[in-house]
């Protein structure tokens, strides 16, 4: 099972960076998750020069060949950062297929502050929805206070949100299973 993870933050330390690094190293067995580089390389979502340059191309194409995709959001100003929407527009055009119907996605989030990420990922989800992603409801990881659960080299540190989002990853590998199995099924 391979996993696209996208860090809604171009900061290369970014908590949410962090957060998808972890994931990969706590990886359950039969998933394998990339973690994507490169949003920063997006234009402006602009349909005059759809369907895009290369970099959009590059994005559409791992997005279409994963059987999921593993979101990591901030919040900005109670949202989400305009790269992520952007790269999610790029995504939701039909050039030449429409790579987000029907793929399942997963939405996880860190942040400094004392909320989350709970506004920005509700956020998320309700454009993820407009896509028709399959979005997983349950269960959540909005990490608070983030700078006290990772170490000086950027590892997540803290069992507890080791826990989580391990339980989070178990959690989408059967969500994937579940709705590639009733997209067969509808085929």
């Amino acid at each position: 099972m391979r996993v696209l993870a996208i860090p809604g933050s171009l900061r290369r330390t970014s908590y949410n960076r962090r957060l998808l690094e972890a994931a990969v190293e706590h990886v359950p067995a039969g998933m394998q998750i990339v973690l994507h580089e490169g949003l920063g390389s997006l234009p402006l979502f602009n349909e005059e020069i759809e369907p895009g340059p290369d970099s959009v191309a590059r994005l559409r194409e791992q997005v279409a060949a994963a059987d999921g995709i593993l979101i990591a959001t901030p919040e900005y100003n109670q949202s989400l950062p305009g790269v992520l929407k952007n790269a999610i527009d790029w995504l939701s055009r039909p050039g030449p297929e429409e790579v987000l119907i029907g793929k399942p996605v997963a939405v996880i989030g860190a942040s400094a502050g004392r909320w989350g990420t709970r506004l920005a990922q509700s956020a998320l989800r309700q454009i993820l929805n407009a896509t028709e992603s399959l979005v997983m409801a349950n269960p959540a990881l909005y990490v608070r206070e983030a700078e006290r659960l990772f170490d000086e080299n950027g590892r997540l540190v803290d069992q507890a949100t080791r826990e989580s989002l391990r339980s989070v990853l178990v959690a989408f590998g059967k969500w994937i299973d579940l709705t590639t199995t009733r997209e067969r099924h509808a085929a």
